[in-house]
């Protein structure tokens, strides 16, 4: 049998690929349960995270257990197989012992070093075990895992070399100032209260926001960690929200993070934008919202203010616009009273020359969103596209690179996957969001430190002595199966010999007993110790198959105390919970 696993990776796929291949807790139970009934596996289990999923097996065959652990992995996953089959990698044998490892001491994770893997491991070994898919082997590699991680993190600065998610993120909201002059003080609200969203909250409690609201389905969860938070000793004040008021809550905060295993989005462009236009100083009462119209020669722009106020000036179409398209966007306008695109509002930056009613949203685009809905997405797509390839304008940047911190109205942290938040809502004015995806692009260019190269060489010695330990294992049913039919000799002899001197006292009886069992013990005492040395050297997995034969020695021995072996309570140790 041997250690096989296939998987996929924020390194070999793209994030909408793992987006769609997340896998629910039902889904993990259901594809364990599979992997046990199909005929390649005898044991198994899943490491889910947001950055991956990989599904580790015991096998007899491997070309057989990777067309069979794919086939799983796209069936449960809901992503066909011949769309997920480029993305996914194979490792086998001590290649998959050292993926693991090297995943377990961070060097896998998109913010190199981070510790929070080891808590994931850790959640896979205990679903191997809760649904008795995890073995021997499954049990061994990952309690290993654990140790090596552990001994990473506490031997090494591997730490130094990167952060948790959670860190790197707010560090990304910051936009270069330092992560407690921009949290210093602020409100913020965090979506879901599991291990991610715990640490999301006493991160910002630590880095001295004032406030901290959580919002979870389960309100007691909520209230604990909000409980938790309280008692840190941060000063933070802390509380507990019903899901149903997130969208309320919006409005009075200045940040957010969201971490939940919902399958949907918990918050929508629309949510989004209707926040920040109805925030505090983002609504001008009494006026409609400024419309995105054509810029006239002189550099004005059409636009409604007060109900049935005339426009600033006539519209003239910039060169290359439809004025048909236009004419549309116009009559939607009017109809309706503002413009929207679901939230993906797209704005046009004006030229460093113009003035400020020269764009067509606003230099700041705040009012011109206010109230959106969802009708005009493809109309106004495509004139404000029209409009910035006609103005022959600089190529436009990512939004999430144009912003500075000061700028920002709400920052938003979404560390689930899939995704919590519409990644539209970085295209809406005031609004900054830090995603994985937007977290694997950063993480490209993080330095590495030098420490990364003593954590590769502890797994590298991790990796040989947990080989070594395993076909020493291998070996050691045989030799135990060996000594049982020594000690069954010895029981034969014995009492042959006493039908042959009956007249033996029960100490000399117990004397000549003792005697036997001394010389076949010192007869089997070299070959079993040098075998199981042998058998711990690459290549020594035959020796456990010459000792059978050399000793005539009956397989379906050999196997029932592989299986005896492997029952014993007392050969799990409890892993404990990683930190």
């Amino acid at each position: 049998m041997s250690l096989l696993v296939v998987g996929l990776s924020h390194r070999s796929a793209p994030v909408s690929v793992l987006e769609r291949a997340s896998l629910s807790a039902d889904a993990k139970t259901k594809l364990l349960h599979d992997t046990l009934a199909a005929e390649p596996a005898t044991e198994a289990t899943v490491l889910a995270t947001c950055n991956r999923i990989e599904l580790y097996a015991d096998v007899d065959k491997f070309h057989a257990g990777v067309a069979e652990l794919s086939t799983l992995l796209a069936q449960h996953s809901g992503v066909a197989l011949e769309e997920l089959t480029p993305y996914l990698y194979v490792h086998y044998e001590d290649r998959a012992v050292h993926h693991l490892f090297s995943v377990a001491c961070g060097l896998d994770s998109m913010v190199v070093g981070e510790g929070q893997i080891l808590g994931q491991i850790k959640d896979a070994l205990a679903l191997g075990q809760e649904l008795h898919s995890a073995g021997r082997l499954i049990n061994d590699l990952f309690q290993q895992a654990l140790r090596v991680g552990k001994r990473a993190h506490s031997e090494t600065g591997i730490d130094r070399a990167g952060q948790s998610l959670v860190t790197f993120g707010l560090e990304q909201l910051a936009l270069g100032t330092p992560v407690a002059e921009w949290a210093r003080g602020k409100r913020a609200l965090v979506i879901g209260a599991g291990s991610m969203s715990s640490l999301a909250a006493a991160t910002l409690a630590r880095v001295g926001v004032a406030e901290i609201a959580v919002a979870n389905r389960t309100a007691e969860r909520a209230e604990r960690l909000a409980e938790i938070l309280v008692a840190s000793g941060t000063g933070v004040t802390a509380l507990a929200i019903p899901m149903a008021e997130v969208a309320d809550e919006l409005t009075r905060v200045d940040v957010v993070v969201s971490c939940t295993g919902a399958t949907g989005l918990v918050l929508t462009a629309d949510d989004v934008l209707a926040a920040v236009a109805g925030g505090e100083g983002w609504a001008e009462p009494g006026l409609r919202p400024r419309i995105p119209g054509p810029q006239s020669p002189a550099g004005g722009v059409v636009r409604l203010t007060d109900p049935g106020s005339a426009p600033d000036s006539a519209p003239h179409a910039p060169v290359g616009l439809d004025t048909d398209v236009l004419a549309r966007l116009v009559a939607a306008a009017e109809a309706g009273g503002r413009i929207a695109d679901a939230g993906a509002a797209r704005t046009i930056s004006a030229p460093a020359d113009a003035e400020a009613d020269g764009c067509p949203v606003g230099l700041d685009g705040r009012s011109a969103l206010t109230g959106v809905d969802a009708n005009s997405l493809e109309l106004h797509g495509t004139w404000a596209d029209q409009g910035e390839a006609a103005a022959q304008r600089q190529p436009r940047r990512s939004a999430r690179t144009q912003a500075h911190a000061t700028d920002v109205r709400l920052a938003l942290l979404d560390l689930a996957m899939p995704r919590d938040i519409d990644a539209a809502v970085h295209r809406i004015p005031g609004v900054r969001l830090v995603d994985i995806e937007s977290l694997a692009e950063a993480s490209a260019d993080a330095p590495m430190a030098a420490d990364v190269d003593a954590v590769r060489g502890i797994v590298a010695q991790e990796v040989a002595a947990f080989g070594a330990a395993q076909r020493a294992a291998h070996i050691t049913p045989t030799v135990v199966a060996l000594r049982a039919m020594a000690a069954e000799v010895v029981a034969m002899e014995v009492a042959r010999l006493d039908g042959r001197l009956p007249d033996l006292d029960e100490r000399q009886r117990a004397e000549v007993t003792q005697t036997v069992r001394r010389v076949v013990d010192k007869l089997l005492h070299a070959p079993t110790v040098r075998v199981k040395q042998l058998a711990s050297e690459p290549g020594g997995a035959g020796y456990a198959d010459a000792l059978r034969e050399l000793f005539d020695l009956d397989p379906q021995t050999v196997a029932s105390v592989s299986r005896a072996d492997a029952a014993d309570p007392k050969n799990d140790d409890d892993p404990g919970r990683a930190s």
